[in-house]
């Protein structure tokens, strides 16, 4: 029995978990934090860094990991709600609220000491992860398996046409570069450049249009969460096949990336097959290895890290920022602790790249002990 906090109410359920999809969610969690919070920007070692632009490093699978198992864990939590008509009008409320919760936490939590209103950033991962949540949630509530396998591919071809066809005013026939292609276009329209991420404020890699095909993403997320649910997969044989759609999916994305380049800012369609794919691999082998054969040993500190996800993504965001509005001086210039700690600390001991890492992976640690304690007293927080 699994104590769920739900607001401020608790309740108790019993339900199967997969335990596959907590480690999963949790290492790419895990992973999350750990690239989201170097000690420096300017020195990273290269796999801890997203792409210029076009191209994938081992950061740029992490976000579209985490939106793949947000559609795997909606049909683990609704399934069976879905089979109950006279209740969606409370689960539709339900999925209202949790997308608003998400949203509004994404755009408030970067407030916590800098309160710049007029520079305050619209876009960005949480509310991305609470829209496409919201909008599969609702897709899966209110179609059936045949339409989402419809919706998963026209979102994708409809992106790719959007971007490929549709003329961007002012600049002309489309195009793909940063600050003109037509996501950019649309994101300075509605936010207005002051709301926009980056220095330049000229474009957003969580803009709006970008949400079609990260909604393909989640929507790819959810048949593989029905596949998995379906309880067909006991076989090394059963479970190759699910292994084999993940890599054919990663090959379409490599051959649509000759044409419509695999980009994570621009969250491309080929960007979405080739993530997708990667991420149906390693969630069947996951699946293989901790569901069927049982292999659990090294599984807790991810499975801390997996139940509770965005709790601890969003105590990554709280934590430091509210350590490094804690004053300090140091030889008369103001500093913060967290600031003093690092340039006394670690980059005397360290090479520029390594102190940057071990800083990293301090935030991670800190981030581990709430969210194990939790796990510990099997509590599930619910935003």
């Amino acid at each position: 029995m699994a104590n769920t906090i739900v607001g401020d109410k608790a309740t108790s359920i019993s339900r199967p978990r997969l335990l596959s999809l907590d480690f999963f969610r949790g290492f790419t969690v895990a992973a999350m934090i750990l690239v989201n919070d170097p000690g420096d920007w300017g020195h990273i070692y290269w796999p801890l860094e997203h792409s210029k632009w076009n191209g994938c490093t081992p950061t740029d699978l992490v976000f579209p990991f985490f939106l793949f198992m947000v559609g795997v864990s909606i049909v683990y939590a609704m399934q069976a709600k879905k089979l109950d008509a006279a209740g969606h009008p409370r689960l539709m409320l339900s999925i209202l609220r949790r997308t608003l919760i998400i949203v509004l936490l994404g755009i408030c939590l970067p407030l916590i000491g800098d309160f710049q209103f007029s520079h305050l950033r619209f876009p960005g991962v949480l509310q991305r992860i609470g829209i496409v949540f919201g909008i599969t949630a609702v897709l899966y509530i209110k179609t059936n398996t045949r339409t989402q396998i419809s919706i998963a591919p026209a979102c994708l071809i409809g992106y790719y046409l959007l971007m490929a066809l549709v003329p961007v005013p002012g600049f002309g026939h489309a195009n793909l570069n940063p600050e003109t292609n037509l996501g950019a276009w649309i994101d300075r329209l509605v936010f207005t450049p002051n709301h926009l991420w980056g220095a330049s404020k000229t474009w957003d890699p969580e803009g709006l249009l970008g949400t079609i095909p990260a909604i393909g993403t989640c929507l790819i997320g959810v048949l593989t969460g029905t596949w998995l649910k379906s309880d067909r997969l006991k076989t090394g044989s059963q479970i190759l096949r699910l292994t084999n759609v993940g890599a054919l999916l990663a090959v379409a994305g490599l051959i649509w990336n000759t044409f419509f380049p695999i980009n994570k800012s621009l969250w491309t369609s080929s960007f979405v097959l080739f993530t997708a794919g990667l991420a149906i691999i390693i969630l069947a082998i996951s699946y293989w290895l901790i569901d069927v054969k049982g292999y659990k040993k090294l599984l807790p500190p991810f499975l801390a890290f997996g139940r509770n996800a965005i709790a601890a993504y969003v105590l990554a965001d709280v934590i430091p920022a509210v350590i490094a509005i804690i004053p300090v001086t140091d030889n008369g210039h103001k500093t913060n602790i967290w600031s003093y700690m690092y340039f006394h600390l670690l980059t005397p001991n360290f090479s520029s790249e390594n102190a940057s890492l071990i800083s990293a992976i301090f935030t991670v640690i800190i981030i581990f002990i709430p969210v194990w304690i939790l796990y510990k007293k099997n509590i599930t927080v619910k935003i």
